[in-house]
């Protein structure tokens, strides 16, 4: 039976998954493939890698630089994240990602990314990241990110149509899966303010769609994670407190205290975790 990782996805909240991901690293887990959405395929990149600590150490060096994630990068640019300086600078000069590393990893790597034609997930699986061009989409925000071109066809958030996919991995073949999410229990997600969605996404009407039921998808899939963790087919790991951390956090001590307890979370879980990774399928 073969082994996942489904990593959700939340912005700054995605450093719970980096503390998660790095005692992982420490205690030599593993698995047979994973998937990551937004920043869960950010934070999963350096878990394929290999690269123990690099997601917190540049989320504190950079996370206030203008370039990294601003307002001021928005209206320059018309993307929050900044495409030169997040998917090149700092991969390529600043934090070096180990792209043969990556390439010679055992782990099949997955991510997810919303067609803006379409307005369906789309599952990619990734054996080079020299063009990072999957991940920057699967983690551009929608009215905050202009498009990824990729193919000929145009791409935004994997979570607007499939946030956490333990559904699509489980198709792949991953039937036993760990489930990293980044709130905490008892959580469901609201409906969203459509007004500008449909204004900015007037000529993509699928996509639009995929907004308005997003908050329905998500809920209806935590129900199914719950069933899943009854039946012995997943295992979620979620923050165990809130730590009150927003999707553009800026304050290092609070990415910090998210980061320490994803850790936390991970270790109090660790033999729970091995014996699920080690238990043969039940019949």
């Amino acid at each position: 039976m073969k082994k996942g990782l489904v990593l959700e996805g939340g912005a700054m909240r995605g450093i719970y998954t980096a503390g998660v991901l790095d005692v992982f690293m420490e205690h030599k887990i593993t698995f047979d493939g994973m998937i990551g959405v937004s920043a869960g395929a950010i934070h999963g990149c350096s878990f394929a890698s290999g690269q123990h600590g690099r997601s917190i150490r540049y989320y504190l060096k950079y996370m206030r630089d203008p370039r990294f994630m601003s307002f001021r990068s928005l209206i320059r640019t018309g993307d929050l994240v900044g495409t030169q300086f997040c998917y090149h600078d700092i991969p390529e000069r600043l934090d070096v990602f180990d792209y043969e590393a990556f390439r010679k990893s055992k782990t099949a790597f997955y991510v997810v990314c919303t067609n803006l034609l379409t307005g369906r997930a789309e599952y990619v699986r990734l054996d080079d990241m020299s063009d990072i061009s999957w991940v920057q989409a699967s983690a551009s925000m929608p009215l905050v990110s202009h498009p990824v071109r990729i193919g000929g066809k145009s791409y935004l958030d994997g979570g607007v149509s499939d946030s956490i996919p333990i559904q699509a991995f489980r198709k792949l073949g991953y039937e036993k899966n760990i489930v990293v999410l980044t709130r905490p229990e008892g959580y469901r997600k609201k409906p969203a303010r459509m007004g500008a969605v449909r204004a900015a996404y007037r000529k993509y009407p699928a996509f639009v769609r995929a907004m308005e039921n997003r908050y329905r998808k998500y809920n209806r899939t935590l129900e199914e994670l719950s069933e899943l963790e009854k039946e012995g087919k997943t295992l979620i790991l979620r923050p165990s407190r809130d730590l009150g951390i927003g999707r553009m956090e800026k304050r290092p001590e609070k990415v910090k205290a998210l980061y320490r307890l994803g850790r936390e979370d991970a270790l109090a879980k660790l033999s729970q975790i091995r014996r699920f990774l080690e238990e043969e399928r039940r019949e």
